[in-house]
């Protein structure tokens, strides 16, 4: 007769998930954990010196001697590969740039300096050949203008590699700190009948082969999501603290490095917050916080791009620093850039009431303050509707951070929370008729002050990288005239 788990963990009088957790580890200690093939990371930071191993992956480099042949193998899980040799140099005869291997051999320790181990090879075994004289990916310098004509490939390259692993840390750090302080992820949709920045720029949703294929699918037009923030005000209605981490569409032409039409964000959103003070100390502990797990798991990646690179390396020490921010109003700001504007001689002159542009952003946090800098209380003329008005009611409650690379790296707000201010807002503005009244019905049912903000992932990861276009820092880049594969 079968025990249940309930039953088990009754008769040892534990409760279910301490129960649980035993059994998780009587199961690996019984099945060895995953039966695949160990990682290039996991070798070299837990096997034994002498030890007998067998690796697998992708061939960087060869070099054949008359006694002697090397070979670099990777396998992505670490930022430099690791170095086989060949006493045999007939062993490396049919090894070329780009093909597949599985390579048994002794673990050994090195005299180089920059791997501790290397692979004394017994038995090469070529899983997959690449034409050595076509492959695209030598060992030399690539471009990554070059390196974006081979998207298909390049994960393989060094700069692509560490970017990757940099992007997976973030992401966890990111998850880390918000389920450390008691914020649920939402998945916001990826459609959606609004566009919440209002500003049009959306990719309407279409079903083929019918005489009106923007409405037929929903009953109405359908656009591809641009922020999911409206959605998550709905369970900050229940929750307190939510956040997503989720793809966002945005189809605006431009061609610049920090602008993709795909692309990452992470949003937040957190009920009962009564000033922008209390939402900009949450912004920067994030920033701060997910930094700092870089540092602390990411440090090879991270000092690969760190390297001679003396600003980016301040750059990162400021950000995980525990001095505040610089924080500064738009009227400030304003004032700055117009002193400044005598000797910068800007190609847009700054002007109260005008929006920022990207040169007097980078002025901002590159020249004058040179680290992250928050920006507070823009004209509401130049905002979104959310957002919630000053008590001069020229200005509203928001705020951008700025920093060096990207230039604007986030942006949030204190939420319109009362129902006939918002409502005027929306009518005013010209929405569709009703399409709104599901957002102005949360300030009908038990409103409270609330904020919010989004952070663009990919500009967080240029920011730290230092390099000059998102589209290195996404997988697959998408832009105005390129979608491949």
């Amino acid at each position: 007769m079968k025990t249940t788990l309930f039953e088990g963990a009754r008769w040892m009088k534990q409760p279910l998930c301490c129960f649980l957790k035993t059994q998780r580890r009587l199961f690996s200690a019984k099945h060895g954990g995953l039966r695949l093939p160990e990682t290039l990371k996991s070798i070299i930071n837990t096997g034994a010196t002498g030890q007998n191993v067998t690796v697998s992956g992708w061939i960087r480099s060869v070099r054949i001697q008359k006694r002697i042949a090397f070979a670099e193998i990777a396998d992505g899980s670490t930022l430099r590969g690791v170095q086989i040799i060949m006493d045999d140099p007939q062993m490396a005869s049919q090894l070329t740039t780009g093909c597949s291997v599985e390579i048994s051999g002794k673990l050994a320790d090195s005299p180089g300096r920059e791997q501790s181990k290397e692979i004394q090879a017994t038995e090469i075994n070529i899983i997959g050949k690449a034409d050595a004289e076509s492959y695209p990916l030598q060992k030399k310098r690539h471009t990554l203008e070059f390196l974006r004509e081979i998207g298909y490939l390049r994960p393989r390259s060094q700069t692509i590699g560490a970017v990757t692993r940099l992007r997976d840390h973030a992401e966890t750090g990111l998850h880390r700190f918000f389920h450390d302080n008691d914020f649920v992820r939402i998945h916001t949709p990826a459609l959606t009948a609004n566009d919440c920045e209002g500003g049009g720029e959306t990719f309407t949703a279409a079903t083929m082969g019918t005489d009106h294929p923007t409405t037929d699918f929903f009953g109405k037009k359908v656009n591809l999501t641009v922020s999911g923030q409206l959605h998550l005000e709905v369970f900050a209605g229940a929750f307190k603290r939510v956040y997503n981490f989720n793809q966002a569409f945005r189809a605006e032409p431009s061609q610049t490095g920090r602008h993709l039409s795909e692309f990452w964000m992470v949003e937040a959103e957190c009920a009962f917050v009564k000033n922008l003070q209390t939402l900009i100390g949450v912004e920067e502990s994030m920033v701060r916080s997910t930094t700092q797990y870089l540092v602390e798991n990411a440090g090879n990646d991270l000092d690969f791009f760190l390297h001679n690179n003396e600003a980016l390396t301040k750059l990162v020490q400021r950000l995980t620093d525990a001095e505040p921010y610089a924080c500064i109003s738009y009227t400030e700001a304003i004032d700055i850039l117009q002193r400044a504007d005598q000797k910068e001689k800007f190609s847009f002159k700054p002007v109260w009431g005008k929006d920022l542009q990207s040169e007097h952003e980078r002025y901002l946090a590159t020249t004058h303050f040179g680290g992250p800098v928050f920006v507070t209380d823009y004209p509401a003329d130049i905002k979104s509707f959310y957002m919630l008005p000053n008590p001069d009611s020229r200005t509203v409650a928001c705020t951008d951070l700025l920093v060096p690379g990207p230039c604007e790296l986030l942006g949030g707000s204190l939420r319109e929370h009362s129902y006939e201010r918002l409502k005027r807002k929306i009518d005013s503005l010209g929405f569709e008729q009703g399409s709104l009244d599901w957002y102005l019905d949360l300030r009908k049912y038990g409103t409270t002050p609330h904020g919010g903000f989004g952070m663009g992932f990919e500009r967080y990861i240029q920011m730290i990288t230092g390099l000059d276009s998102v589209r290195d820092i996404i997988p697959f880049p998408r832009h105005a005239g390129r979608c491949q594969y």
